[in-house]
């Protein structure tokens, strides 16, 4: 379980890396979400579920949803 952990760590730091070196807004919102993702896992291993769900549900899921709105509002009212 520890090297399952430290490649998810890696996975971490690299998203993280990578959303703030992404140009492409909807790409740096899906590596957010995917970074997100990865660290519910991590709550989860660490035992912690109660936050495992809160990142789940808030960081992947509902962040990523208004991210979207955001984008496609901006987008709108460029054209």
């Amino acid at each position: 379980m520890k090297i399952f952990s430290m490649i998810m760590i890696l996975f971490l730091v690299g998203s993280s890396i990578a959303v703030s070196m992404i140009r492409n807004l909807l790409g740096a919102v899906i590596v957010f979400m995917t970074y997100s993702l990865v660290m519910a896992i991590l709550w989860q291993q660490l035992n912690a579920p109660d936050l495992a769900i809160t990142e789940a549900a808030i960081g992947a899921g509902v962040t990523t949803v208004l991210f979207v709105l955001t984008l496609k509002r901006i987008r709108g009212e460029k054209k």
